[in-house]
Protein backbone atom coordinates (compact mmCIF):
# COMPACT_ATOMS: atom_id res chain seq x y z
CA UNK A 1 0.00 0.00 0.00
CA UNK A 2 1.31 3.28 -0.76
CA UNK A 3 2.54 5.40 2.31
CA UNK A 4 4.52 8.42 3.02
CA UNK A 5 8.07 7.47 3.54
CA UNK A 6 9.25 6.65 6.92
CA UNK A 7 10.48 9.46 8.51
CA UNK A 8 8.51 12.30 6.54
CA UNK A 9 4.89 11.21 7.55
CA UNK A 10 4.20 14.39 8.10
CA UNK A 11 4.73 15.48 4.93
CA UNK A 12 0.92 14.02 4.70
CA UNK A 13 -1.58 16.79 4.57
CA UNK A 14 0.59 20.02 5.79
CA UNK A 15 2.94 21.31 8.32
CA UNK A 16 3.00 24.52 9.69
CA UNK A 17 3.04 27.87 9.15
CA UNK A 18 5.24 28.05 12.32
CA UNK A 19 7.86 25.81 10.40
CA UNK A 20 8.11 27.70 7.24
CA UNK A 21 11.46 29.72 7.94
CA UNK A 22 14.04 28.80 9.47
CA UNK A 23 14.82 31.91 11.38
CA UNK A 24 11.99 33.14 12.98
CA UNK A 25 11.53 36.32 15.23
CA UNK A 26 9.09 36.45 18.56
CA UNK A 27 7.53 39.23 20.14
CA UNK A 28 7.83 41.25 23.07
CA UNK A 29 6.67 44.18 24.27
CA UNK A 30 4.52 45.28 27.31
CA UNK A 31 0.88 44.31 27.52
CA UNK A 32 -1.93 47.37 27.37
CA UNK A 33 -3.74 48.04 30.18
CA UNK A 34 -6.31 45.23 30.85
CA UNK A 35 -9.67 45.96 28.69
CA UNK A 36 -12.91 44.45 30.82
CA UNK A 37 -13.46 41.11 30.45
CA UNK A 38 -16.34 40.08 28.17
CA UNK A 39 -19.28 37.64 29.43
CA UNK A 40 -19.08 33.61 27.95
CA UNK A 41 -21.68 33.54 25.61
CA UNK A 42 -23.43 29.88 25.46
CA UNK A 43 -26.41 30.72 23.06
CA UNK A 44 -28.04 28.00 21.47
CA UNK A 45 -25.96 25.87 23.84
CA UNK A 46 -27.61 22.37 25.37
CA UNK A 47 -27.61 22.22 29.05
CA UNK A 48 -25.23 19.31 29.42
CA UNK A 49 -22.84 21.66 28.13
CA UNK A 50 -23.55 25.24 29.73
CA UNK A 51 -20.73 24.23 33.09
CA UNK A 52 -18.15 24.45 30.25
CA UNK A 53 -19.19 27.23 28.23
CA UNK A 54 -20.10 29.41 31.20
CA UNK A 55 -16.60 28.30 33.49
CA UNK A 56 -14.70 31.44 34.74
CA UNK A 57 -11.21 31.92 32.75
CA UNK A 58 -8.31 32.16 35.45
CA UNK A 59 -5.65 34.09 33.49
CA UNK A 60 -2.10 34.38 34.55
CA UNK A 61 0.16 36.64 33.53
CA UNK A 62 3.07 34.58 31.61
CA UNK A 63 5.79 37.46 30.71
CA UNK A 64 6.03 39.13 27.34
CA UNK A 65 2.73 40.68 27.94
CA UNK A 66 0.91 37.56 27.21
CA UNK A 67 -1.86 35.90 29.49
CA UNK A 68 -1.85 32.49 29.73
CA UNK A 69 -4.93 29.81 30.99
CA UNK A 70 -6.03 26.42 31.29
CA UNK A 71 -9.75 25.70 29.66
CA UNK A 72 -11.16 22.44 30.39
CA UNK A 73 -13.60 21.01 27.75
CA UNK A 74 -15.14 18.12 27.49
CA UNK A 75 -13.56 14.24 26.52
CA UNK A 76 -16.28 13.19 24.79
CA UNK A 77 -18.79 15.94 23.43
CA UNK A 78 -21.35 13.02 22.77
CA UNK A 79 -21.46 12.14 26.11
CA UNK A 80 -20.31 15.18 28.43
CA UNK A 81 -19.89 12.71 31.70
CA UNK A 82 -16.92 10.85 30.08
CA UNK A 83 -14.01 12.68 30.92
CA UNK A 84 -12.37 15.57 30.89
CA UNK A 85 -9.42 17.14 29.14
CA UNK A 86 -7.43 20.46 29.55
CA UNK A 87 -6.88 22.76 26.50
CA UNK A 88 -3.66 25.98 26.67
CA UNK A 89 -4.56 28.97 25.63
CA UNK A 90 -2.67 31.98 25.50
CA UNK A 91 -3.61 35.86 24.37
CA UNK A 92 -1.70 39.11 23.34
CA UNK A 93 -4.60 41.31 24.39
CA UNK A 94 -5.17 44.27 21.56
CA UNK A 95 -2.33 47.02 21.50
CA UNK A 96 -5.05 49.87 21.95
CA UNK A 97 -6.97 48.65 24.89
CA UNK A 98 -10.51 48.27 22.63
CA UNK A 99 -10.36 44.77 21.07
CA UNK A 100 -12.90 44.50 18.60
CA UNK A 101 -13.31 40.85 19.27
CA UNK A 102 -10.75 37.54 20.01
CA UNK A 103 -9.07 36.60 16.63
CA UNK A 104 -8.20 32.96 17.47
CA UNK A 105 -5.25 31.26 15.39
CA UNK A 106 -4.09 27.73 14.27
CA UNK A 107 -0.59 27.31 12.43
CA UNK A 108 -1.29 24.22 11.11
CA UNK A 109 -0.07 20.51 11.33
CA UNK A 110 -2.34 18.76 12.74
CA UNK A 111 -0.17 18.56 15.88
CA UNK A 112 1.21 22.23 15.82
CA UNK A 113 0.97 24.40 18.95
CA UNK A 114 -0.99 27.37 18.50
CA UNK A 115 0.77 28.25 22.20
CA UNK A 116 3.66 28.80 21.31
CA UNK A 117 3.22 29.63 17.96
CA UNK A 118 1.45 33.23 19.57
CA UNK A 119 4.45 33.34 22.49
CA UNK A 120 7.57 33.10 19.83
CA UNK A 121 6.21 33.87 16.49
CA UNK A 122 2.95 36.66 16.95
CA UNK A 123 4.70 39.13 14.58
CA UNK A 124 5.34 36.76 12.17
CA UNK A 125 2.13 34.96 12.11
CA UNK A 126 -0.25 38.30 12.29
CA UNK A 127 0.24 41.47 11.52
CA UNK A 128 0.64 44.92 13.58
CA UNK A 129 -3.03 46.02 12.80
CA UNK A 130 -4.55 43.34 13.82
CA UNK A 131 -2.24 43.07 17.23
CA UNK A 132 -3.60 46.70 17.59
CA UNK A 133 -6.89 45.60 17.35
CA UNK A 134 -7.84 42.28 18.11
CA UNK A 135 -7.33 40.15 20.97
CA UNK A 136 -4.73 37.88 19.42
CA UNK A 137 -5.39 33.89 20.80
CA UNK A 138 -3.97 30.74 20.29
CA UNK A 139 -4.00 27.20 21.85
CA UNK A 140 -2.81 23.88 21.63
CA UNK A 141 -5.67 21.43 20.13
CA UNK A 142 -6.37 18.33 21.98
CA UNK A 143 -3.60 16.12 22.30
CA UNK A 144 -1.30 18.97 21.27
CA UNK A 145 1.62 20.11 23.81
CA UNK A 146 0.10 22.33 26.76
CA UNK A 147 -2.89 20.64 26.12
CA UNK A 148 -4.23 17.21 27.25
CA UNK A 149 -1.71 15.33 24.84
CA UNK A 150 -1.07 12.35 23.20
CA UNK A 151 2.09 10.81 24.81
CA UNK A 152 4.10 7.69 22.56
CA UNK A 153 7.79 7.30 22.78
CA UNK A 154 10.97 8.94 25.13
CA UNK A 155 13.73 10.71 22.64
CA UNK A 156 15.58 7.57 22.36
CA UNK A 157 12.80 6.01 20.75
CA UNK A 158 11.83 8.55 18.80
CA UNK A 159 14.94 9.09 17.04
CA UNK A 160 14.97 5.09 16.66
CA UNK A 161 11.78 5.72 14.92
CA UNK A 162 12.19 8.80 13.05
CA UNK A 163 15.54 8.38 11.90
CA UNK A 164 16.21 4.31 12.03
CA UNK A 165 17.75 2.83 8.37
CA UNK A 166 16.34 -0.49 8.27
CA UNK A 167 18.50 -3.28 7.33
CA UNK A 168 17.11 -4.60 4.49
CA UNK A 169 16.61 -3.37 1.12
CA UNK A 170 13.92 -1.14 0.35
CA UNK A 171 10.62 -2.50 -0.76
CA UNK A 172 12.28 -5.97 0.03
CA UNK A 173 10.04 -8.94 2.29
CA UNK A 174 12.18 -7.85 5.04
CA UNK A 175 12.31 -4.15 4.58
CA UNK A 176 8.56 -4.04 4.68
CA UNK A 177 8.32 -6.19 7.75
CA UNK A 178 10.41 -4.01 9.19
CA UNK A 179 8.64 -1.07 8.90
CA UNK A 180 5.49 -3.00 9.87
CA UNK A 181 7.22 -3.53 12.96
CA UNK A 182 8.49 -0.13 13.46
CA UNK A 183 4.79 1.25 13.29
CA UNK A 184 2.80 -1.22 15.40
CA UNK A 185 5.59 -0.49 18.38
CA UNK A 186 4.67 3.22 17.35
CA UNK A 187 0.97 2.51 17.55
CA UNK A 188 0.82 0.33 20.62
CA UNK A 189 3.56 3.26 22.45
CA UNK A 190 0.54 5.94 21.54
CA UNK A 191 -2.03 3.76 23.19
CA UNK A 192 -0.19 3.00 26.43
CA UNK A 193 0.92 6.25 27.18
CA UNK A 194 -2.11 8.65 26.25
CA UNK A 195 -4.24 7.69 29.33
CA UNK A 196 -7.46 7.11 26.61
CA UNK A 197 -7.62 10.00 24.74
CA UNK A 198 -6.63 8.73 21.60
CA UNK A 199 -10.54 7.83 20.10
CA UNK A 200 -10.99 11.84 20.67
CA UNK A 201 -8.37 13.03 18.90
CA UNK A 202 -9.97 13.95 15.90
CA UNK A 203 -10.64 17.40 13.49
CA UNK A 204 -14.43 17.52 14.89
CA UNK A 205 -13.93 17.27 17.99
CA UNK A 206 -10.96 20.18 17.89
CA UNK A 207 -13.93 22.38 16.63
CA UNK A 208 -16.10 21.75 18.78
CA UNK A 209 -13.75 22.86 21.58
CA UNK A 210 -12.94 26.28 19.41
CA UNK A 211 -16.51 26.94 19.57
CA UNK A 212 -16.16 26.50 23.30
CA UNK A 213 -13.30 28.89 23.38
CA UNK A 214 -15.26 31.85 21.54
CA UNK A 215 -17.94 31.42 23.99
CA UNK A 216 -15.51 31.15 26.53
CA UNK A 217 -13.64 33.97 25.80
CA UNK A 218 -17.13 35.99 25.18
CA UNK A 219 -18.04 36.29 21.51
CA UNK A 220 -21.11 35.80 19.81
CA UNK A 221 -19.02 35.02 16.49
CA UNK A 222 -15.66 33.21 15.93
CA UNK A 223 -12.99 35.49 14.14
CA UNK A 224 -10.64 32.78 13.13
CA UNK A 225 -6.74 32.77 11.25
CA UNK A 226 -5.73 29.56 10.19
CA UNK A 227 -3.05 27.84 8.29
CA UNK A 228 -2.08 24.93 6.58
CA UNK A 229 -4.16 22.09 8.50
CA UNK A 230 -6.31 25.03 10.33
CA UNK A 231 -7.90 25.73 7.24
CA UNK A 232 -9.78 22.30 7.47
CA UNK A 233 -9.95 23.04 11.46
CA UNK A 234 -11.55 26.40 9.97
CA UNK A 235 -13.90 24.94 7.60
CA UNK A 236 -14.91 22.57 9.82
CA UNK A 237 -16.19 24.63 12.31
CA UNK A 238 -17.89 26.38 9.68
CA UNK A 239 -20.00 23.20 8.34
CA UNK A 240 -20.93 22.31 12.19
CA UNK A 241 -21.45 26.24 13.35
CA UNK A 242 -22.41 28.13 10.21
CA UNK A 243 -24.64 30.79 12.15
CA UNK A 244 -21.10 31.18 14.37
CA UNK A 245 -18.89 32.55 11.72
CA UNK A 246 -17.51 35.75 11.99
CA UNK A 247 -14.65 36.28 9.77
CA UNK A 248 -12.94 33.50 8.95
CA UNK A 249 -9.54 33.68 6.63
CA UNK A 250 -8.43 29.82 5.54
CA UNK A 251 -4.93 30.37 4.48
CA UNK A 252 -2.95 27.26 2.14
CA UNK A 253 -6.25 25.34 2.21
CA UNK A 254 -6.49 21.78 2.65
CA UNK A 255 -9.07 20.26 0.27
CA UNK A 256 -11.88 18.24 2.89
CA UNK A 257 -13.05 15.97 0.17
CA UNK A 258 -10.10 13.86 -1.05
CA UNK A 259 -8.64 10.96 0.40
CA UNK A 260 -4.68 10.26 2.10
CA UNK A 261 -4.18 8.63 -0.97
CA UNK A 262 -5.15 11.29 -3.22
CA UNK A 263 -3.53 13.77 -0.24
CA UNK A 264 -0.10 12.31 -0.57
CA UNK A 265 -0.44 11.88 -4.05
CA UNK A 266 -0.78 15.95 -4.44
CA UNK A 267 1.39 16.75 -2.46
CA UNK A 268 4.17 14.66 -3.64
CA UNK A 269 3.68 16.24 -6.88
CA UNK A 270 3.94 19.59 -5.28
CA UNK A 271 7.20 19.33 -3.59
CA UNK A 272 8.80 17.74 -6.96
CA UNK A 273 7.30 21.40 -8.63
CA UNK A 274 8.43 23.52 -5.52
CA UNK A 275 12.11 21.30 -5.73
CA UNK A 276 11.99 22.50 -9.27
CA UNK A 277 11.66 26.05 -8.55
CA UNK A 278 14.35 25.55 -5.83
CA UNK A 279 16.75 24.31 -8.44
CA UNK A 280 16.41 26.32 -10.86
CA UNK A 281 17.03 29.79 -8.35
CA UNK A 282 20.31 26.89 -7.38
CA UNK A 283 21.80 27.32 -10.22
CA UNK A 284 22.06 31.32 -10.93
CA UNK A 285 23.84 31.12 -7.44
CA UNK A 286 27.50 30.81 -7.23
CA UNK A 287 27.05 28.77 -4.41
CA UNK A 288 24.81 26.18 -6.13
CA UNK A 289 26.53 22.55 -5.88
CA UNK A 290 24.75 21.24 -9.10
CA UNK A 291 25.34 22.70 -12.68
CA UNK A 292 23.66 22.60 -15.80
CA UNK A 293 20.11 22.62 -16.51
CA UNK A 294 17.13 22.32 -14.09
CA UNK A 295 16.60 18.53 -14.96
CA UNK A 296 20.16 18.00 -14.93
CA UNK A 297 20.30 19.27 -11.63
CA UNK A 298 17.15 17.08 -10.59
CA UNK A 299 19.30 14.02 -12.19
CA UNK A 300 22.11 14.82 -9.71
CA UNK A 301 20.09 15.25 -7.12
CA UNK A 302 18.49 12.29 -7.54
CA UNK A 303 22.05 10.76 -7.49
CA UNK A 304 22.91 12.15 -4.25
CA UNK A 305 19.65 10.53 -2.36
CA UNK A 306 20.27 7.35 -4.32
CA UNK A 307 24.03 7.58 -2.71
CA UNK A 308 22.69 8.11 0.69
CA UNK A 309 20.47 5.28 0.47
CA UNK A 310 23.15 3.01 -0.33
CA UNK A 311 25.70 4.61 2.11
CA UNK A 312 24.13 7.07 5.16
CA UNK A 313 26.28 9.92 5.59
CA UNK A 314 27.64 10.50 9.11
CA UNK A 315 26.92 13.42 11.85
CA UNK A 316 28.61 14.17 14.82
CA UNK A 317 25.71 12.94 17.08
CA UNK A 318 26.32 9.68 15.40
CA UNK A 319 23.08 9.56 13.52
CA UNK A 320 23.29 8.80 9.69
CA UNK A 321 21.56 10.61 7.34
CA UNK A 322 20.16 7.88 5.08
CA UNK A 323 17.78 9.06 2.07
CA UNK A 324 14.53 9.28 3.88
CA UNK A 325 16.36 11.49 6.47
CA UNK A 326 17.57 14.04 3.06
CA UNK A 327 14.48 14.09 2.10
CA UNK A 328 12.54 15.45 5.30
CA UNK A 329 15.77 18.52 5.44
CA UNK A 330 15.03 19.03 2.22
CA UNK A 331 10.99 19.26 2.41
CA UNK A 332 11.86 21.07 5.45
CA UNK A 333 13.39 23.86 3.72
CA UNK A 334 11.08 23.95 0.95
CA UNK A 335 8.12 25.51 2.68
CA UNK A 336 9.74 28.74 2.30
CA UNK A 337 11.71 30.92 -0.40
CA UNK A 338 13.41 32.46 2.57
CA UNK A 339 15.00 28.51 3.41
CA UNK A 340 16.40 28.18 -0.15
CA UNK A 341 20.07 29.14 1.36
CA UNK A 342 20.00 26.80 3.55
CA UNK A 343 18.90 23.96 1.52
CA UNK A 344 22.03 24.87 -0.78
CA UNK A 345 24.56 25.07 1.88
CA UNK A 346 23.03 21.49 3.32
CA UNK A 347 23.33 19.88 0.01
CA UNK A 348 26.59 21.09 -0.86
CA UNK A 349 27.79 19.54 2.37
CA UNK A 350 25.56 16.04 1.94
CA UNK A 351 27.66 16.09 -2.24
CA UNK A 352 30.96 16.29 0.17
CA UNK A 353 30.06 13.32 2.29
CA UNK A 354 29.40 15.01 5.36
CA UNK A 355 25.31 15.15 6.94
CA UNK A 356 25.20 17.44 9.86
CA UNK A 357 23.70 20.42 8.22
CA UNK A 358 20.94 18.06 6.55
CA UNK A 359 20.20 16.08 9.93
CA UNK A 360 19.83 19.80 10.71
CA UNK A 361 17.18 21.00 8.67
CA UNK A 362 15.58 17.33 9.64
CA UNK A 363 15.78 17.80 13.27
CA UNK A 364 14.08 21.48 12.56
CA UNK A 365 11.26 19.57 10.52
CA UNK A 366 10.37 17.39 13.96
CA UNK A 367 11.25 20.10 16.17
CA UNK A 368 14.38 17.93 17.90
CA UNK A 369 17.13 20.22 19.34
CA UNK A 370 20.12 18.81 21.97
CA UNK A 371 18.80 15.22 21.59
CA UNK A 372 15.06 15.75 22.90
CA UNK A 373 11.51 16.73 21.20
CA UNK A 374 10.44 20.42 22.29
CA UNK A 375 7.03 19.00 21.66
CA UNK A 376 5.01 16.24 20.62
CA UNK A 377 3.74 16.87 17.01
CA UNK A 378 4.78 14.40 15.51
CA UNK A 379 2.93 11.71 17.62
CA UNK A 380 -0.20 14.31 17.40
CA UNK A 381 0.42 14.76 13.59
CA UNK A 382 -0.30 10.98 13.64
CA UNK A 383 -2.97 10.98 15.71
CA UNK A 384 -5.41 13.39 14.27
CA UNK A 385 -4.73 11.48 10.41
CA UNK A 386 -5.20 8.34 11.55
CA UNK A 387 -8.54 9.44 13.16
CA UNK A 388 -9.59 11.62 10.44
CA UNK A 389 -8.36 10.22 7.31
CA UNK A 390 -9.56 6.25 6.34
CA UNK A 391 -7.52 4.09 4.99
CA UNK A 392 -7.54 3.84 1.29
CA UNK A 393 -8.15 -0.19 0.44
CA UNK A 394 -8.77 0.51 -3.55
CA UNK A 395 -5.39 -1.55 -5.17
CA UNK A 396 -6.64 -0.30 -8.21
CA UNK A 397 -6.30 3.19 -6.84
CA UNK A 398 -3.38 2.86 -5.07
CA UNK A 399 -1.69 1.54 -7.91
CA UNK A 400 -2.69 4.49 -10.40
CA UNK A 401 -1.66 6.72 -7.10
CA UNK A 402 1.95 5.35 -7.27
CA UNK A 403 2.12 5.64 -11.10
CA UNK A 404 1.18 9.36 -10.59
CA UNK A 405 3.65 10.11 -8.28
CA UNK A 406 6.40 8.17 -10.49
CA UNK A 407 5.34 10.47 -13.38
CA UNK A 408 4.95 13.95 -11.84
CA UNK A 409 7.83 13.37 -8.70
CA UNK A 410 10.19 11.43 -10.34
CA UNK A 411 12.90 12.86 -8.15
CA UNK A 412 11.50 11.70 -4.70
CA UNK A 413 9.00 8.84 -5.60
CA UNK A 414 11.60 6.23 -4.49
CA UNK A 415 11.24 7.59 -0.54
CA UNK A 416 7.57 9.43 -0.76
CA UNK A 417 5.87 5.72 -1.23
CA UNK A 418 6.39 1.97 -0.66
CA UNK A 419 4.55 -0.86 -0.58
CA UNK A 420 4.42 -1.49 3.14
CA UNK A 421 1.45 -1.18 5.45
CA UNK A 422 0.44 2.75 6.51
CA UNK A 423 1.06 3.26 9.94
CA UNK A 424 -2.87 4.25 10.53
CA UNK A 425 -3.69 0.49 9.99
CA UNK A 426 -2.32 -0.24 13.28
CA UNK A 427 -3.61 2.74 15.08
CA UNK A 428 -5.76 1.14 17.97
CA UNK A 429 -9.01 3.54 17.45
CA UNK A 430 -10.70 3.37 13.78
CA UNK A 431 -10.90 6.39 11.93
CA UNK A 432 -14.29 8.62 12.85
CA UNK A 433 -13.56 11.27 9.84
CA UNK A 434 -15.17 11.26 6.67
CA UNK A 435 -14.23 13.21 3.09
CA UNK A 436 -16.64 15.25 1.80
CA UNK A 437 -16.86 18.62 0.32
CA UNK A 438 -17.35 21.41 3.09
CA UNK A 439 -20.10 24.07 2.20
CA UNK A 440 -21.37 25.56 5.17
CA UNK A 441 -24.64 27.15 4.05
CA UNK A 442 -25.37 30.22 5.87
CA UNK A 443 -21.90 31.13 7.05
CA UNK A 444 -20.91 34.81 6.58
CA UNK A 445 -18.20 35.09 3.50
CA UNK A 446 -14.74 33.15 4.06
CA UNK A 447 -11.61 34.45 2.64
CA UNK A 448 -9.54 31.47 1.28
CA UNK A 449 -5.79 31.90 0.60
CA UNK A 450 -3.80 29.70 -1.90
CA UNK A 451 -0.44 30.29 -3.44
CA UNK A 452 0.01 29.03 -6.56
CA UNK A 453 3.41 27.06 -6.24
CA UNK A 454 2.50 26.00 -2.76
CA UNK A 455 4.65 22.71 -2.02
CA UNK A 456 2.75 21.35 1.34
CA UNK A 457 -1.18 22.81 0.39
CA UNK A 458 -0.98 23.09 -3.50
CA UNK A 459 -3.17 25.93 -4.82
CA UNK A 460 -5.47 23.69 -6.50
CA UNK A 461 -6.88 22.90 -2.80
CA UNK A 462 -7.49 26.50 -2.39
CA UNK A 463 -9.44 26.93 -5.46
CA UNK A 464 -11.33 23.75 -4.51
CA UNK A 465 -12.15 24.45 -1.08
CA UNK A 466 -13.17 28.22 -2.12
CA UNK A 467 -15.79 26.99 -4.89
CA UNK A 468 -17.09 23.92 -1.60
CA UNK A 469 -18.03 26.33 0.35
CA UNK A 470 -21.36 28.22 -0.17
CA UNK A 471 -19.57 31.74 0.58
CA UNK A 472 -16.19 31.12 -0.73
CA UNK A 473 -13.80 34.12 -1.80
CA UNK A 474 -10.76 33.09 -3.44
CA UNK A 475 -7.52 35.32 -2.77
CA UNK A 476 -4.77 34.02 -5.09
CA UNK A 477 -0.75 34.44 -3.96
CA UNK A 478 1.14 34.36 -7.37
CA UNK A 479 4.62 32.57 -5.87
CA UNK A 480 7.01 30.14 -3.65
CA UNK A 481 6.17 28.76 -0.44
CA UNK A 482 3.76 27.96 1.69
CA UNK A 483 1.18 29.71 2.68
CA UNK A 484 0.07 33.67 1.86
CA UNK A 485 -0.58 35.87 4.58
CA UNK A 486 2.69 38.01 6.21
CA UNK A 487 5.04 36.41 3.37
CA UNK A 488 5.73 39.74 1.81
CA UNK A 489 2.79 40.56 -0.34
CA UNK A 490 1.01 43.48 0.43
CA UNK A 491 -2.04 43.18 -1.57
CA UNK A 492 -2.46 39.70 -0.30
CA UNK A 493 -1.99 41.50 3.41
CA UNK A 494 -4.04 44.06 2.71
CA UNK A 495 -7.26 42.39 1.58
CA UNK A 496 -6.97 39.98 5.04
CA UNK A 497 -6.81 42.84 7.58
CA UNK A 498 -9.58 45.31 5.33
CA UNK A 499 -11.29 41.86 6.02
CA UNK A 500 -10.57 41.32 9.89
CA UNK A 501 -10.79 45.35 10.66
CA UNK A 502 -13.87 46.01 8.61
CA UNK A 503 -15.34 42.89 7.21
CA UNK A 504 -14.61 44.36 3.61
CA UNK A 505 -14.68 41.60 1.14
CA UNK A 506 -13.33 41.38 -2.53
CA UNK A 507 -16.07 41.71 -4.99
CA UNK A 508 -14.88 38.51 -6.73
CA UNK A 509 -11.39 36.19 -6.54
CA UNK A 510 -8.45 38.40 -5.72
CA UNK A 511 -5.41 37.81 -7.94
CA UNK A 512 -1.85 39.31 -6.17
CA UNK A 513 0.86 39.10 -8.04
Amino acid sequence: MTRTHKPARRALVAAAVAVVSIVLSGCAGLAPAPAPERLPDATGVSEPLLPYYEQEVAWQDCNGGFDCAMITAPLDWADPSAGEIELAVIRQRARDGKPLGSLLTNPGGPGSSGFDFIRDSIDYGVGAKLRQSYDVIGFDPRGVGRSTAVRCFDAAGMDAFLFGIPDAERNSPAWIDEVAADSKKFAAACERNSDGILGFVDTESAARDLDLLRGVLGDTKLHYLGFSYGTFLGATYAKLFPERVGRLVLDGAIDPSVSSLEVGTTQAIGFESALRAFMADCLTQKSCPFRGTVDQGMADLGALLAAAERSPLPTPDGRAVGSDTMLTGVIAALYAQESWGFLREALASALAGEGAQMIFLADFYYNREGGRYLDNSTEAFNAYNCMDYPASTDQAAIDDAAARIREGAPTIAPYWSSDAPDLCEFWPVPAVGTRGPIHAAGAAPILVVGTTNDPATPYAWSVALSEQLDSGVLITRVGEGHTGYNQGNRCVDDAIEAYFLTGAVPTSALQCD
